[in-house]
């Protein structure tokens, strides 16, 4: 099973004709939704799933959650109309709340992030992790460094596979963090903490419940 696991990661290349997202174009897709909404994440995040739910429809990228955002409004409600679609992440330490736009095998497109700031351990994983920086500031470094690496508003940070750093979310930072690779060994990293340390079994159950919901429906919908 472990020599499956191995294999099957190391098949799914950043080239792979089973990914649906290029970060360049996430990239794009970043700097121009923060040049639209400078003073408003809500909007920011409403631009992005707006754009993508175009591109690729709706049986793959989920519901706005920031539906109510409108182009040029001074005041943008950060409160989502989806309360129910967010969930509260432990994992490694850190702890922030995760709205999921896409998640199949092979990859997972979420907004991440914190209002009050956290840190803790990346883990070490089977995918490729990219994190967008929509607001506030992310540090990193790796243990062999004695320097931190600063993500500030716009940067993007590209953790590779197999690589492993502790990283720190300023207050009121959140990022579009998206994921390539063989996404079901990862999951035990973002559930385990949850499951003996918090004991917040409704989020356990939530957390599950959405991941799978949108993993299902993208099988059906022919995505892996």
């Amino acid at each position: 099973m472990i020599h499956l696991i191995v294999v099957s990661a190391n098949s799914i290349t950043p080239q792979s004709k089973w990914y649906m997202f290029d970060p360049v174009e996430l990239q794009k897709l970043v700097d121009e939704s923060l040049e639209r909404y400078p003073t408003s994440t809500a909007g920011v995040v409403h631009h992005i799933v707006t754009k993508l739910r175009e591109q690729h429809g709706s049986a793959l990228i989920s519901k706005d959650p920031f539906p109510h955002a409108a182009q040029n409004s001074t005041e943008i409600s950060p409160i989502s109309a989806y309360p129910s679609q967010w969930v509260f992440n432990n994992a490694g330490g850190a702890m922030g709340s995760m709205y999921i736009i896409h998640a199949s095998i092979t990859e997972y497109l979420i907004i991440f992030g914190t209002a009050l700031g956290t840190e803790g351990h990346t883990g070490r994983h089977t995918a490729d992790d990219y994190f967008f920086i929509l607001e506030g500031e992310q540090w990193a470094y790796p243990a062999h460094s004695l320097a931190l690496e600063r993500y500030p508003q716009g940067s993007m940070h590209h953790l590779r596979r197999g690589h492993v750093k502790q990283y720190k979310m300023h207050r009121g930072c959140f990022a579009l963090e998206l994921a390539q690779g063989w996404i079901p060994p990862m999951l035990p990293f973002g559930l385990v903490d949850t499951m003996f340390s918090t004991l917040d079994f409704p989020t356990f159950g939530n957390t599950v419940w959405l991941t799978a919901q949108k993993m299902v429906g993208c099988l059906l919908a022919g995505k892996i």
